[in-house]
């Protein structure tokens, strides 16, 4: 006599119009993740910090309806005023794109405690703030889909970032973590780890810096935000994959 086969449970279907918050949305990547979610259908919750003006051009681009928000991830107040605001002109947050971050490189003997903290408390914290005001929702709902934005310098050993590293290290920690105490209510967290784009946090980086990096990927190019967004929806549709760093970097973390 076999055995019967096991029963899978019946996942919530992902909602008819779903809403997206992409936070650090004003440029970048975060811009290019937020139009891709628009030609997938969401609407999209476009969060910055201080550049308004970037954040609304990228919401004029958008087809379908968006919202534009500001607020410091950095703090639990600013965050929940910015989730209430959602959802007052959006609905609920469906899927969360945690973008925001700085960096502020420097070798640690010379890098200030206050300097080294901030980084930590956007790009660390921040995470944390962010996923832990969509959740209750998501849980309740049996439905959600959170991509937390990574970096090779997690990986990498890169002088001068320790910052940095330990921040994005420290969200990996927390994607696989979370991904274990979400999965059985149907929200998955997973996260993306870009390589070298051209965006403001490296426009500083010298051409020559440019050119030896990509020399020595084993795909020798740069890439730009546009070629990597599209690998957000890997995570979108499918509910089986959760806790996943995927590394769009061409192959940096290789090396």
């Amino acid at each position: 006599m076999t055995a019967p086969a096991p029963v899978r449970p019946v996942a919530a279907q992902r909602p008819e119009k779903p809403v997206a918050l992409v936070t650090g949305a004003s440029g970048g990547f975060g811009a290019a993740v937020a139009v891709e979610l628009d030609r997938l259908g969401f609407r999209v919750a476009l969060h910055y910090n201080s550049a308004e003006d970037g954040a609304r051009e990228v919401a004029g681009r958008l087809v379908n309806d968006a919202v534009v928000v500001q607020a410091d991830v950095g703090s639990w107040e600013s965050v929940g005023a910015m989730h209430r605001r959602v959802v007052e002109e959006l609905g609920e947050v469906d899927v969360l794109v945690s973008n925001a971050a700085v960096r502020k490189d420097a070798l640690m003997m010379g890098q200030s405690p206050e300097v080294w903290g901030e980084v930590v408390r956007t790009n660390l914290m921040g995470t944390f703030h962010v996923c832990r005001a969509v959740l209750p929702s998501m849980m309740k709902r049996r439905w959600g889909r959170i991509v937390n934005v990574v970096s090779p310098s997690a990986l990498v050993a890169t002088s001068g970032q320790t910052a940095y590293a330990a921040s994005k290290a420290g969200v990996i920690g927390l994607t696989r973590t979370l991904a274990v105490e979400c999965g059985r209510r149907g929200v998955t967290v997973n996260a993306v780890s870009p390589g070298f784009m051209e965006t403001r946090m490296t426009a500083n980086a010298t051409e020559k810096f440019r050119q030896n990096l990509a020399a020595n990927l084993p795909v020798p190019r740069l890439t730009t935000p546009e070629e990597v967004a599209p690998a957000i929806g890997v995570f979108l549709d499918n509910d089986y994959v959760t806790g996943q760093v995927l590394s769009v970097d061409g192959g940096i973390s290789l090396t």
